[in-house]
């Protein structure tokens, strides 16, 4: 098991939290598999942005991200080089620490359409 470090988030985590995850878990699987409600409006897709993280720590050990995810992510809210779409990043056998950013871009829970 992997362990993720994920950073205090006000609205989904406010104390952040240690969870396990398995290698080759995506990170926004193992968010919601202990119960931290990252959005993830595209059903985990890679066509939005919303389930984006930022890897403080381990992010070499994330396989590259592909053009269609870059794509995405110069949308992100809050981008860094840091940056992935948390449902696109596979765990390996190297710990994490994630930040959620504190805000995302959702076209429908802004009310437009």
């Amino acid at each position: 098991m992997t362990q993720i470090v994920v950073l205090p988030n006000v609205d989904l985590c406010p104390d952040g939290a240690v969870i396990q995850a398995e290698p080759g878990q995506t990170v926004c699987d193992a968010l919601l598999a202990n119960d931290i409600e990252i959005e993830h409006a595209c059903e985990k897709s890679c066509a939005c942005t919303t389930c984006h993280v930022i890897v403080r720590e381990g992010f070499n050990s994330l396989e590259s991200a592909d053009e269609l995810e870059e794509d995405m992510l110069d949308k992100a809210w809050g981008l860094e080089p840091q940056s992935r779409l948390s449902c696109q990043a596979v765990v390996t056998d190297t710990d994490l620490v994630v930040e959620i950013p504190r805000y995302t871009i959702n076209m429908v829970s802004e009310g437009k359409k």
